[in-house]
C-alpha cells in the first residue's frame, strides 16, 4: 500500500475548518474543475456511516466511485473508504489540527493500492503526481473560501433564495454559500422539496410560491437562457429576452409585495450592456447598441418594482466567466489540446472576464456591502484582447495558438450571435469593486486559467 500526505497551515481555527468540511457544499467545492465529475448521492454529512457516490469520466467511460465515512471525531477528523472498484484499496483520512486559537493545520492522508497487480504498481508514480496536483488545488480553495467567509464572520448568516441554482455559476454559488453557514433555498421549476428549502416557480406562467419567500434575507437571480448555444433566429432572440425580463419582473414584483421582503435583490446582468466599444468603460458609461445591449437594458429595468418598493437592488454586469467545467474556457479546451486554437477574427476585440471563484466572491461581497446598489461590473480589473487570451490558453496547455478563425467564417457559421458574442468586445473596468476594496483572487488571466486547470503552483506552506 502507498501513502500520500498533504499538509497546509490555515489562518482559521480547527473548529471552523472542520465546520467548513461538515457543511453541505464542501464536496462540490473540492471537486477539481478540470475533471468531468458528477455527484450522484451524498447522505449523512461526514458522520460515521455517511456515504458519497460520484461518477468520474476516464476516457470514453464513466466510472462510479462510492465511499463510506468512518472514524469521525467531532471537530478533528473523519475518514472515507472506497467501497467499489475491484482490486483497488483506498482510504482517505481528513484531519484538522489546532495550531493555537486562531490557526490550524489541514492534513490529508491517503493510503491506496491500484488494481492489476504489477501493472497497477507501475501507475503509482502517476497517481502520486495527480494527487499532488489535486490537493494543492483543494487546499488553496479551502483557504480562499474560508478567508472570504471570515471577512464577514461578524455578520449574521443569511437565508438566501437563488434562481438558476443548477447552472454553472448557481451550483457553485450554492455550494460556496452553504459552506459559509448560510441557508440556501433553490428556486426550481418542478414540485419543490420543501424539506430541502426549495421554492417552486414557473416564470413562463408567471407563477411563484410567494409565501416561501417571506422572510428571506436576500434573493440572487441568475436564471436566463444561454445566449451562445446557437444562431439567433427571431424566435430565439425573443426567447433570450423574455427568459430574462419575465423572470426578473416576476421576482421583483413578488418580493416588493412581501410583508417581510429581502434586504437585497441581486439581479444578474452582463457586460453586453456596453455593446461593442473602443474606449474603456465603467459603471458610469451609458448603454451601447445592438441586441445584447437591448437585452441587458430591459433585463435591468425589469427589476424596477423592487427598487420602487425601497429594496436595495444590485445588477452585477458579468463578464466572460473563466471556469473549467463550463462556459467559453471548457469549450475551447478540446480544439486547443488538438493544436487547433488561435485568435478569433483579428484578435483585437477586448474580452472582459472574471474567474468563477472571483465571481462567487463578488456576489458574496454584494450581499453584505450595503453601500453597493445599481450596476456593478463583475469583471477582472485587467481586460485583455482575444489574441492575448488565446496565447495564454495555448501557453498553459503547452499547445500552439496560431490557427486563426476568420471573421467571415464566424459570421457564416453563427450569424449575428457570432458577431456579438465572438467578434464584438469592450474593455470594462470594475470601478465600483475597486473603490470598495474587493480582493480579487485572480486579477491576471493566466492565474485564473491555471487555477481552473490545476496547474497553479502549490499554495504557500503546502507540503
Amino acid at each position: 500500500m502507498t501513502r500520500f500526505a498533504a499538509r497546509s497551515p490555515l489562518p482559521v481555527s480547527a473548529d471552523e475548518l472542520y465546520c467548513w468540511h461538515a457543511r453541505a457544499g464542501a464536496f462540490q467545492r473540492l471537486m477539481p474543475p478540470w475533471e468531468q465529475l458528477r455527484l450522484v448521492q451524498q447522505s449523512g454529512g461526514i458522520a460515521d456511516g455517511a456515504r458519497v457516490a460520484f461518477d468520474i469520466r476516464q476516457g470514453p467511460v464513466w466510472l462510479r466511485w462510492e465511499a463510506e465515512h468512518s472514524d469521525h471525531i467531532e471537530g478533528r477528523q473523519f475518514r472515507d473508504t472506497m467501497l467499489r472498484m475491484s482490486g483497488t484499496a483506498w482510504t482517505h483520512l481528513h484531519r484538522f489540527e489546532p495550531a493555537g486559537d486562531v490557526n490550524s493545520q489541514l492534513i490529508d492522508e491517503i493510503d491506496f493500492t491500484l488494481p492489476f497487480g504489477a501493472l497497477g504498481r507501475l501507475g503509482t508514480a502517476t497517481m502520486l503526481r495527480k494527487l499532488q496536483r489535486l490537493f494543492a488545488f483543494r487546499h488553496r480553495r479551502t483557504r480562499d473560501d474560508l478567508l472570504r467567509h471570515a471577512a464577514f464572520a461578524h455578520r449574521s448568516r443569511l437565508d438566501i433564495a437563488i434562481s438558476g441554482a443548477s447552472g454553472l455559476i448557481g451550483s457553485q454559488l450554492c455550494a460556496f454559500l452553504s459552506t459559509g453557514g448560510h441557508r440556501v433555498r433553490r428556486l426550481v421549476r418542478r414540485n419543490a422539496n420543501s424539506a430541502a428549502g426549495e421554492i417552486t416557480w414557473d416564470p413562463s406562467r408567471g407563477e411563484i410560491d410567494s409565501k416561501a419567500l417571506e422572510g428571506v434575507d436576500a434573493v440572487i437571480h441568475l436564471a436566463g437562457e444561454n445566449i451562445a448555444s446557437g444562431r439567433w433566429t427571431a424566435a430565439r432572440k425573443k426567447s433570450i429576452l423574455t427568459s430574462r425580463v419575465d423572470s426578473t419582473r416576476l421576482l421583483a414584483e413578488t418580493i416588493a409585495r412581501l410583508e417581510r421582503p429581502p434586504r437585497v435583490f441581486v439581479s444578474a446582468s452582463a457586460v453586453g450592456f456596453y455593446g461593442d466599444r473602443g474606449d474603456p468603460v465603467d459603471e458610469s458609461s451609458g448603454t451601447g447598441t445592438g441586441f445584447l445591449a437591448e437585452v441587458c437594458r430591459a433585463w435591468e429595468e425589469a427589476a424596477e418594482p423592487a427598487r420602487a418598493a425601497g429594496l436595495r437592488v444590485v445588477h452585477p454586469r458579468i463578464g466572460m466567466v473563466v471556469a473549467g467545467q463550463g462556459g467559453a474556457l471548457a469549450k475551447l479546451l478540446t480544439p486547443f489540446r488538438l493544436g487547433l486554437g488561435g485568435p478569433v477574427g483579428g484578435g483585437k476585440q477586448m474580452t472582459s472576464w472574471i474567474s468563477l471563484d472571483d465571481l462567487l466572491g463578488v456576489l458574496h461581497w454584494i450581499l453584505f456591502d450595503e453601500a453597493i446598489s445599481g450596476p456593478v461590473n463583475a469583471v477582472s480589473p485587467k481586460a485583455i484582447d482575444n489574441r492575448r487570451f488565446v496565447q495564454t490558453l495555448g501557453a498553459v496547455l503547452n499547445r500552439p495558438a496560431i490557427l486563426p478563425l476568420p471573421a467571415f467564417a464566424v459570421r457564416l457559421a453563427f450569424g449575428e450571435m457570432g458577431q456579438r458574442v465572438l467578434l464584438d468586445g469592450a474593455a470594462v473596468r470594475p470601478a465600483r469593486l475597486l473603490a470598495a476594496g474587493f480582493p480579487f483572487l485572480h486579477p491576471e488571466i493566466e492565474t485564473a486559467v491555471r487555477s481552473e486547470l490545476g496547474s497553479l503552483a502549490p499554495p504557500e506552506g503546502f507540503s
